[in-house]
């Protein structure tokens, strides 16, 4: 018995030895060196490039960053050569001589860079207008011409005849010849104001404060209409906000803003008026008076007097789009788009030398291309099958072919990867980039060629310039330089995919490893999340295989997966949330079990998980609705409770009316399950989440004895900068070191690594 209980203790001691992973400020300076600010161009480079094409449409240029500084770069359409953008060491010269200050050869900053002519460039250096004699490197100021003052109060006709502009919260109009004034409407006032517009930001200062003021008309091509909003406060209800970060102020400053919650009648309205110029009378249609969050938008076609207009009901469960002719008073629908659950994800463009729309729909059940022939009203499906079209890169109005990016056509990519396609309106499909990665491009005005940047989250990234009516690559541009990272050891994150919750679906994700990861040891794993159904987490491309890597750097495994019910894939894959937001986690769980399985070195008893936004919704809601998994969270500007939201996003994916789905899902009203550690983060001016979701819910955590931490950021909105944001970054590191890594955290470290 005394030999098994030694043998006991000694094996015990081992474990311990295997799990423990005393921290040092070395291991923090090393996460530091990882940060993007540390990392990018300075020890990986070139992970996401910037081509600019030059307006005379002969050429573009970049930056090459490398460990001796920045090369400008340009490629002519001649030769498709490239080549020095200028001489840096005599552009230098001319602008240390100019500016007065010593500039380095590598170190030169321009920016609006344009060829005047063969000879001269034009470029912006110091907020300065500059132009460059490419012959004699002679440096001058642009000569500015006279700028008459423009008021952005006010708008001129396309003809130029006439001036638009607002009064008293009416429409006015102004002959630029006669100087004669018409009034169009007669019935604005404070509340009900024409021309105006909804400013998502608009925040109001004090009760009785003003709202920013707002102009706003959109003239028709030729002059002869005038469309625009009359925007209704009268019973609009506002969100608040305190802030009490101002110096000069002993009492906190109240904020306001205009902003709907779910379910909220008691919103801004706003209803499209129409104009004709030549009778300055009101046109009435039919258009609906809609809440802010589904407003009517209008686009004028290439006929007089016929508009496009576009908008959702409530609830987004039916999106129209129909053509209103004001010339004859008469209304068409042309696309309705109708879901059990919810439109999202449509979006149309005109072929205006075509008299046709091509849009995006999920119809089909995978977001797919259809045009609509604006003379028959016929709608054909340009293409099929179970892939998802992400978005209308391009397209060529003349010839009608359609330039679209996709992901999970081709047998063998990995779904999330998208490639370039086009398709003529007689459905005559041709992939344009073969290579079986993450494909982003950028289209030249001309529509001749574009800028196609590839590469996985493993594979660093090439970009080159291609032909766009083959695809075929024209040349080289440059390549991402990742060596001093792999030579230190770091490796890309790994990609890994499982069956999710519905039992027949392939989900995927990827994880990360510290660079001195030691399969001997075990980790505890951290779900980086945001499971919000608009957008995916699953990381694509290149450019984003460092995003977690400096917390990794901390002694942990960090994941990030797209369960069922984010988007990009078919719409029953997305359908999964609709009203069951609160179970999005399920398949992060099954993802860490399943990672748990496959690697020893992964420890599934220590399972921590951190997210902002609707990220903070979920990293609130694993702690309450898993909280025999997730030990530790970390949940940023979340909005714990739907509810208290602001509209458009609940009622698109919770559903509308507001029924109890709500209340099963919330946060705050789970607070009692509580058993983990939790930290509570909310910036104090937060008009996009507003912060009062979390306080709410440490109110009922309070209720319901539970311990937690709360961090309120005072002057920070929904994203936090500067010093918040690293004084959150540490905040956050920290929070996993002391509970989740078990470990004394260090506060004294500084987040640049060159102090």
């Amino acid at each position: 018995m005394k030999y098994l209980q030694s043998l006991i203790i000694v094996l015990s001691l081992i474990s311990f030895s295997s799990t423990a992973q005393s921290i040092t400020l070395q291991d923090y300076n090393r996460a530091v060196s990882f940060l993007p600010s540390n990392s990018y161009n300075k020890t990986v480079f070139n992970l996401k490039t910037k081509v600019n094409w030059f307006n005379n449409e002969k050429g573009l240029w970049f930056i090459e960053f490398s460990e001796s500084g920045k090369t400008y770069k340009k490629l002519s359409f001649k030769d498709y050569k490239v080549k020095p953008l200028f001489n840096h060491e005599k552009l230098a010269r001319a602008l240390s001589e100019f500016f007065k200050k010593e500039i380095n050869a590598n170190a030169i900053s321009v920016s609006n860079i344009e060829y005047l002519d063969n000879e001269n460039l034009l470029f912006t250096s110091s907020g300065k207008a500059l132009v460059l004699n490419l012959e004699t490197y002679n440096l001058h100021l642009k000569k500015e011409k006279s700028k008459s003052k423009t008021n952005e109060f006010e708008q001129k006709s396309p003809d130029g005849k006439w001036m638009a502009y607002s009064e008293a919260y009416n429409l006015f109009i102004k002959s630029t010849e006669t100087k004669e004034v018409y009034q169009l409407s007669f019935d604005g006032e404070k509340n009900y104001e024409y021309a105006s517009r909804y400013g998502w930001g608009d925040i109001i200062e004090g009760e009785h404060g003003e709202r920013p003021k707002h102009f706003s008309v959109n003239w028709s091509k030729d002059s002869k209409w005038i469309a625009t909003n009359v925007i209704d406060f009268w019973n609009a209800e506002k969100m608040y906000l305190l802030d009490w970060s101002i110096d000069s102020l002993y009492k906190p400053k109240l904020l306001s803003y205009y902003r709907g919650s779910p379910g909220d009648t008691t919103m801004v309205y706003v209803k499209p008026v129409f104009y004709n110029v030549e009778t300055k009378q009101e046109v009435k249609t039919a258009l609906p008076n809609n809440v802010h969050i589904n407003s009517v938008s209008v686009n004028w076609t290439g006929k007089s007097g016929v508009v496009l207009a576009n908008y959702k009901t409530r609830g987004f469960k039916n999106e129209f789009v129909k053509e209103v002719d004001l010339s004859t008073n008469t209304e068409r629908t042309l696309i309705k788009e109708t879901s059990e659950t919810n439109v999202d994800n449509f979006t149309y463009k005109t072929l205006s030398e075509k008299e046709s729309i091509v849009f995006l729909s999920e119809r089909s059940g995978w977001r797919q291309l259809y045009h609509l022939d604006l003379k028959s009203n016929k709608i054909t499906g340009l293409t099929t099958g179970d892939y998802f079209i992400n978005e209308i890169s391009y397209i060529d109005q003349k010839s009608g072919v359609i330039y679209f990016l996709a992901s999970g056509k081709e047998k063998g990519n990995n779904p999330y990867h998208q490639q370039l396609y086009k398709v003529s309106l007689k459905g005559k499909l041709t992939l344009l980039t073969p290579e079986k990665m993450h494909h982003q491009v950028s289209f030249s005005d001309n529509g001749r060629y574009f800028v196609d940047q590839y590469s996985t989250v493993k594979t660093p990234t090439k970009t080159v310039l291609r032909d766009s009516k083959t695809g075929k690559v024209l040349t080289p541009l440059i390549e991402t330089d990742a060596s001093p990272l792999f030579n230190k050891g770091w490796e890309a994150p790994e990609v890994f995919k499982l069956i999710g919750k519905d039992g027949k679906t392939d989900i995927y994700g990827a994880i990360w490893k510290p660079s001195n990861f030691d399969a001997s040891k075990s980790y505890p794993i951290i779900d980086a999340t945001y499971t919000g159904p608009h957008t995916q987490r699953f990381p694509k491309s290149f450019d984003v295989s460092l995003s977690n890597q400096a917390l990794s750097e901390l002694g942990f495994i960090v994941m990030q997966v797209d369960g069922l019910g984010t988007s990009g894939r078919s719409k029953a894959f997305h359908n999964h949330s609709y009203k069951n937001m609160g179970n999005n986690l399920e398949d992060h769980v099954l993802a860490i079990k399943y990672l748990g399985q496959k690697y020893s070195w992964i420890n599934v008893g220590q399972v921590g998980i951190f997210g902002h936004s609707a990220g903070g919704f979920d990293a609130g809601h694993a702690m309450v609705a898993f909280p025999d998994f997730y030990k530790v969270g970390v949940a940023s500007s979340g909005d714990h409770d739907f509810r208290m939201e602001k509209a458009w996003w609940p009622e698109m994916y919770m559903g509308w009316p507001v029924d109890n789905s709500y209340q099963e899902v919330s946060n705050i009203t789970m607070a009692k399950n509580l058993k983990g550690k939790l930290l509570l983060v909310h910036g104090g001016i937060d008009e996009n989440v507003n912060p009062s979701a979390t306080f709410k819910f440490a109110e009922a955590l309070i209720n319901a004895d539970k311990e937690f931490d709360l961090l309120i950021l005072p002057s920070q909105h929904h994203g936090y900068v500067g010093k918040h944001y690293n004084y959150f970054i540490k905040k956050r590191w920290n929070y996993f070191v002391e509970h989740l890594l078990g470990e004394t955290p260090i506060w004294n470290f500084s987040l640049k690594t060159n102090e």
